[in-house]
């Protein structure tokens, strides 16, 4: 059996190689890409990363595209934000 690490985590199978730093990027990307995310469809905590940008809920079987380390990056979130602001002011703007 394997010794346990203290505080480096998943990145203890690099060992001392490649320094710290990178180590710990690297370990904030592997966290990341290997937990389990929220399903927009079915609610469940169930969506895990198949390959890169590609994650699939393990529940009802729906395949989302996302980001590469994370289900949902920031400027997706920005960008999902305007679309909904801009959808509301052509809606209000109809109805005058």
């Amino acid at each position: 059996m394997g010794k346990h690490t203290k505080k480096v985590g998943i990145c203890g199978k690099y060992g001392t190689r490649y320094g710290a730093t990178l180590r710990k990027v690297i370990k904030k990307m592997e966290v990341t890409q290997h937990a389990k995310y929220g399903c927009t469809f079915c609610g469940k905590t169930s969506v895990k990363r198949q390959a890169t940008g590609i994650w699939k809920c393990l529940r009802c079987k729906k395949v989302m595209a996302g980001g590469a380390y994370v289900l949902s990056t920031s400027a997706a979130v920005t960008v999902r934000t305007a679309v909904q602001r801009l959808r509301k002011t052509a809606k209000t703007s109809a109805e005058v």
